[in-house]
């Protein structure tokens, strides 16, 4: 058992990664605590309210530990009105098919990190992990004052050296085939999961925890074979019983094969991992993130009411064919039996 598993009091050294956006429900998150792992709750289209309020769910389902995770704010880029005119040009057509009204940017594009955070800090969950970033002394001090480690995300050795320099309890080491969005803020290495781990185990003198494209016992042990003190594991939950997923996203997520995924920035702005579709397809100028994020919304609820998974993010890493559907539970057992 691995430092890291002690000081988190877990049993399985997995875990669930924190799929923002629907995918990490309370009842995700609580049942892959509950057998032993440690669920994150993907906190950073919450409100403070919300966060607060799917802390609350998660703690009157478990009494064992587990995470949340935010996005670290970037300063908001510079977007000229011909940038904003090309992008909503681009998704006018998928509007109409849709039957909504042309695109606009709302007026507020991301949640206040300061408002999350202090929510976070009264939450006291077992740990709090970010990405898209690194976190202040302050922010790190005050983690450390309640208790609650800090994990870090990393896509290249160089990003990881700086987390532990912060002052990070753990590094997430985020090879090339994780689904979802692109942790790192630097250089992305979009490196093999296995040989990333091992360079950022010999890097940095903190915990590592390994993720991307970790399906199976296999995967898990080949990982902590890496050097790894954990696993992380997120597409292989997205069709667990308890998982957010919706209708259309397990469809497609059921029908996918090997090699169905792709990196783009069509939806938000910034590189994520998904299966290919129209928008992935035809969007050729999305504006940076988090203005195409807010853009693509209203069109992507309109989708999941619809059914319509051409039109969705649909985040999976490359193993997204090895994903079953089963409990919580089950999968976990089936990741480390």
């Amino acid at each position: 058992m691995s430092g890291l598993m002690k000081r988190l009091g877990l049993r399985v050294p997995v875990v669930q990664a924190p799929m923002a956006g629907g995918p990490t429900t309370p009842e995700l998150v609580a049942a892959v605590s509950e057998a032993g792992g440690l669920g994150s709750l993907g906190a950073a289209y919450l409100t403070p309210r919300q966060i607060a309020a799917a802390g609350t769910a998660v703690r009157a389902r478990t009494n064992r530990p587990f995470a949340v995770n935010l996005f670290i704010p970037e300063p908001l880029p510079d977007v000229s009105e011909s940038e904003v005119e090309a992008a909503v040009a681009e998704l006018a057509p998928l509007h109409v098919e849709l039957d909504l009204p042309p695109p606009t940017l709302p007026g507020r594009v991301r949640e206040d990190f300061a408002a999350q955070f202090r929510v976070v800090l009264d939450l006291r969950p077992a740990a709090f992990s970010f990405v898209f970033g690194r976190l202040g002394a302050v922010e790190l001090a005050a983690l450390r004052e309640r208790g609650i480690l800090a994990v870090g995300t990393a896509t290249g050795v160089e990003e990881a050296r700086a987390l532990a320099a912060d002052g990070v309890d753990a590094v997430v080491a985020q090879g090339g085939a994780g689904g979802g969005h692109r942790g790192g803020w630097g250089h992305d290495e979009l490196a093999d999961t296995l040989s990333l781990t091992r360079a950022v185990v010999g890097a940095v003198q903190v915990p590592v925890i390994a993720a991307g494209g970790l399906m199976d016992a296999a995967g898990v042990r080949a990982a902590l074979g890496a050097g790894a003190s954990l696993a992380q594991c997120g597409t292989v939950f997205l069709r667990a019983a308890e998982a957010g997923t919706s209708a259309p996203y397990r469809t497609a997520l059921a029908a996918a094969g090997p090699g169905d995924t792709t990196l783009t920035r069509a939806f938000s702005g910034r590189a994520a991992r998904g299966l290919a579709n129209r928008v992935t397809a035809e969007v050729e100028r999305p504006l940076p993130y988090p203005f195409q994020n807010a853009l693509t919304r209203e069109m992507r609820s309109a989708a999941t009411r619809a059914g319509r998974p051409e039109f969705l993010s649909l985040w999976a890493g490359e193993g997204v064919h090895l994903a079953w559907d089963g409990t919580a539970a089950e999968i976990l057992e089936s990741l480390w039996p």
